[in-house]
């Protein structure tokens, strides 16, 4: 317990010393300047404290919109689908993590498990699908159903026709639907693997179907920070992976990316889009977190290299061919950042200047400082392209004392459309409209 205790007191001290910008949009950008990587003794690390939210407050968003409680009382709510008759569905899902990853041991997987339990994230996963209704259409669900349960840590949903796919941590399964059912049937029907246990150090999977429903889209992150649990556990991870539903083939259809989470594609050149989270450890500020599309074949670095061709010497060995093909992302999100939830707004509610343009929910660092992400923000698009000015557009998750009200994760529009925000620590589901 001495030597535990001593080594948690040197690891703040070095924190203490190490600070990233204080500039909130640090690292966006078409091209965000990269500093020079750090290394250090031992990693930043720190544990918030989270305090939850007081009854009545509420994140904080631009003038012209209302932000309101869609949802409360969840249980870890990670990701929304919205079904075409309005209903919500939510997974509820969190870590557990395994005894096989080396990532959980030492200072760092001290701290990282300390802040696990503090949110409500280190305990068995509730395996559940939540489906919430607004029968009146007054912005809130008055009604909530078990929709599925059993599953294995479900995270992202999409609907074909009138099949519902749902990605576990392990692969994807599919239910039959119909429009209006409140209740699936059984666990699902095992689609095809995905790369699990028995490490899945990131093991939230998402699904997205493509815009003409032939192909399924799903992410499946990296099993350690740069390679350390071996390369030879990466096979098929830091991947997107391609499902053609009529031949039932599935292959990875681009690689390199650390932690792949939101899926979307841009709405008006029909390219698939992802945000990713990057690797720890070289520095506050570096490398960013991205958004960027997904090239079919397509090779963005990770273990060896970030944001393009800048390698990490820490990786062995190395692999200079292959560093010599990765593409730089297309859009920086900030160092940190934690960048999991995207929506493109295809809606009409809100102004002008947010329609086409991507909504993005950042859940949050821990190994920062300051802390960074814990909001929305949203990037605007035009000619299916990023735009430089970047807006924080949902805040207030982190408190003045910078204590953790709640972490945003999946975002999606409703049928209104409004913005709607999983909040896991919070266990509620924000709605944000234009203020009639």
């Amino acid at each position: 317990m001495k030597t535990l205790w001593l080594a948690t007191m040197a690891a703040l001290t070095l924190s203490a010393c190490a600070a990233g910008s204080d500039d909130p949009l640090t690292g966006f950008g078409l091209n965000p300047p990269l500093k020079a990587p750090k290394s250090s003794l031992l990693p930043t690390v720190g544990v918030p404290d989270v305090v939850g939210w007081a009854a009545g407050a509420a994140p904080t968003a631009p003038p012209g919109f209302t932000v309101t409680r869609y949802a409360e009382g969840l249980d870890h709510p990670r990701w929304l689908l919205v079904l075409p008759n309005g209903d919500v569905l939510a997974a509820e899902s969190a870590s557990e993590p395994s005894k096989a990853d080396s990532s959980n041991r030492g200072i760092k997987g001290f701290f990282q498990k300390m802040l696990m339990q503090k949110v409500g994230s280190a305990r068995p996963s509730p395996n559940k699908i939540i489906l919430l209704r607004d029968a009146n259409n007054d912005g809130i669900a008055e009604t909530r159903t078990d929709f599925a349960q059993g599953l294995k840590q479900p995270f992202g949903m999409t609907l074909v026709g009138r099949t519902l796919y749902v990605a576990n941590s392990d692969g994807v399964v599919s239910f039959p639907y119909v429009a209006g059912q409140t209740v699936a049937a059984g666990v699902g029907s095992k689609l095809f693997d995905l790369p699990g246990p028995p490490i899945n150090h990131h093991w939230t999977k998402n699904v997205v179907a493509s815009p003409d429903g032939s192909k399924l889209y799903a992410t499946v992150g990296s099993n350690s920070n740069i390679g350390e649990n071996g390369l030879e556990n990466e096979t098929g991870r830091a991947a997107i992976w391609e499902y053609e539903i009529g031949s039932a083939q599935a292959r990875v259809y681009a690689n390199g990316i650390r932690n792949p989470n939101g899926l979307d594609f841009e709405p008006t050149t029909g390219v698939l889009w992802t945000v990713s989270n990057e690797r720890d450890e070289i520095g506050d500020d570096l490398p960013p977190d991205y958004l960027s599309t997904v090239k079919d074949g397509g090779f963005y670095g990770w273990p060896y290299s970030y944001w393009g061709k800048n390698v990490d010497v820490r990786v062995k060995p190395q692999n200079p061919a292959l560093v010599a093909t990765a593409i730089a992302p297309d859009y920086g999100l900030g160092p940190h950042t934690a960048s999991l939830g995207l929506t493109f707004y295809r809606a009409a509610a809100f102004p002008a200047q947010y329609r086409g343009g991507a909504f993005i929910g950042q859940h949050g660092s821990w190994n920062r400082k300051p802390l960074n992400g814990y909001r929305v923000v949203f990037v605007p698009f035009a000619g299916g392209r990023p735009q430089a000015n970047a807006q924080i557009f949902l805040s207030g998750f982190l408190n003045k004392q910078h204590k953790i009200q709640g972490r945003p994760v999946g975002v999606a529009v409703d049928a209104k459309g409004a913005l709607l925000v999983a909040d896991d620590v919070g266990g509620i589901v924000w709605r944000v409209a234009p203020t009639l």
